[in-house]
């Protein structure tokens, strides 16, 4: 008996995909939209503005990005993962998380209630 085909009896059987098995990862799935705020501790001046927005700007998903100067804010609505934008930000020192939350707030229509 050569190697070969004795390595060939020997192989395993493949396994055969179950339906549920067909449905994509959580990573290929589609995230809704969402509106981050951070606070980057260092964004003291346009320069380091600038670079910091060019950084976050790399990243997949990101649909905009402000950045307030005077409260060291910067607000990143997208398809994106809130610890890539953290981690990518590091490098310019200390990064807090504010908020994470949907990207378009629900318009509540009080006005249609109180008419007389």
């Amino acid at each position: 008996m050569s190697p070969v085909l004795a390595h060939s009896a020997h192989s395993k059987p493949q396994a055969k995909l179950s339906p549920s098995a067909s449905t994509p990862s959580p990573s290929l799935v589609r995230m809704a939209p969402q509106k981050v705020v951070l606070k980057v501790s260092s964004m003291s001046d346009e320069r380091v503005k600038q670079k910091a927005m060019e950084t976050v700007a790399d990243i997949y998903g990101i649909d905009s990005i402000a950045a307030d100067l005077k409260d060291q804010k910067m607000t990143v609505i997208g398809d994106m993962d809130t610890v890539t934008i953290a981690k990518r930000l590091r490098k310019f020192g200390r990064i807090d998380i504010i908020s994470v939350g949907p990207a378009k707030e629900e318009k509540k229509d009080d006005k249609k209630g109180e008419k007389k």
